[in-house]
């Protein structure tokens, strides 16, 4: 892999697209503890948010390839943009469960739809460069989460409502699409031949289980490490908030120099390198009993997740047979099911054993994700595409 690259409009445009929705994010995990507190909810009517996150993921995914067919990978990743907007606009300024629930599954449903684009699209750009490309967009990505934290977690100790601070989003979005979007206009022409479908290889689909594994225990850390830290270190809500940026901090981090780890080492041993760096930061943090001991562990597990989303799916696009569209399409679906029962399954086990006690099936996703590197390593899509 080269190690060097050159980072052009087309990298920062895309970059600051994914901005948009880690800004959104970085603020929307953590304050899941303090939206339940709001709404009086027990935590699975809490996880039931990541739930339609997910499950807007699946209908994000089955739409993928048809939209990209009709208005190609850039416009599609604006069209997700602009959906992600109009759903997040309501999770804002309305109030009940029912009503930000059904938000923020419109917001996922734009929101997964960029993510597929704005990797295809710069993947297609970068060509052999596209890890490091990748990686570093994602460290991005990262930075602007640790904003959203930040700036949820300084809300959560004022008087001032934290949903305030989701605002932001929208006016950089509108500042970007006049200022390099509305420029940007590459051409695309539709396949003649309509848009992905069919059938993937067998071995593609063991890697997109391994991305489910993967995206469970990320989603799995960032909506209730808040609620663990508080539970072990016994801080207010809006302190062991914003200890959380610790993560996204961590993410930044990886993704921004991990693409230097092992450069010239292969796609699968790097993941399960990351994995095993953040099995280490999750044990640590579920140990922990001291707020600085919990901020360094989740600096560590933020770095060892930063780097899994782009290698895992890096894998899934070596596995796809040419159908790179319709496998990031999938990839969607994998993500749904994992942030759709993840966050769920966690607080409604918290809720019967407790959050300490619950987090013990986050080391279980992180194992199984492993051992589906190690069983499926991507010398087999070369076999099966003789």
């Amino acid at each position: 892999m080269q190690t060097i690259y050159k980072r052009d409009r087309v990298f920062w445009l895309i970059s600051l697209q994914t901005g948009i929705y880690g800004y959104f994010m970085g603020g929307f995990g953590p304050a899941i503890p303090l939206l339940q507190a709001d709404q009086g909810t027990t935590g699975a009517i809490a996880g039931l948010h990541g739930t339609a996150l997910g499950l807007a993921s699946l209908v994000a995914g089955a739409l993928n390839s048809r939209v990209v067919h009709r208005f190609g990978r850039y416009r599609s990743a604006w069209l997700g943009i602009s959906v992600f907007l109009f759903g997040a606009f309501f999770f804002v300024t309305l109030s009940t469960p029912v009503q930000t629930i059904t938000s923020i599954f419109f917001a996922g449903i734009g929101m997964s739809m960029a993510i597929a684009n704005t990797i295809t699209y710069l993947a297609g750009h970068y060509g052999d460069q596209s890890p490091q490309a990748l990686s570093q967009n994602n460290g991005i990505t990262s930075l602007f989460n640790i904003f959203g934290t930040i700036t949820i977690g300084l809300l959560a100790a004022t008087a001032v409502s934290w949903r305030l601070g989701l605002l932001a989003c929208f006016p950089f979005a509108a500042i970007l699409y006049l200022t390099m979007g509305k420029t940007h206009t590459p051409e695309h022409i539709p396949d003649v031949d309509g848009h992905q479908r069919g059938p993937l290889p067998k071995y593609y689909w063991f890697a997109w289980v391994g991305l489910v594994f993967t995206i469970g225990s990320e989603f799995a850390i960032i909506f209730w490490s808040a609620a663990l830290i508080r539970e072990r270190t016994e801080l207010d809500p809006a302190l062991a908030t914003t200890l959380m940026l610790a993560f996204p901090l961590g993410m930044f981090l990886g993704r921004w120099f991990g693409a230097y780890v092992a450069p010239n080492r292969t796609v699968d041993f790097r993941l399960k390198l990351f994995l095993i760096l953040q099995l280490i930061g999750f044990l640590l943090l579920w140990s922990s009993r001291t707020p600085l001991f919990s901020l360094v562990s989740l600096l560590i597990a933020g770095v060892g997740t930063s780097m899994q989303f782009i290698l895992s799916t890096n894998r899934l696009l070596r596995f796809s047979g040419g159908k790179e569209d319709l496998a990031m399409g999938y990839a969607s679906l994998a993500a749904g099911i994992a942030i759709a029962g993840s966050p769920f399954l966690l607080g409604a086990i918290a809720d019967q054993v407790g959050i300490v006690n619950a987090f013990l099936v986050v080391p279980i996703f992180m194992a199984t994700a492993f051992a589906i590197v190690l069983a499926v390593p991507i010398k087999n899509s070369q076999k099966e595409a003789i």
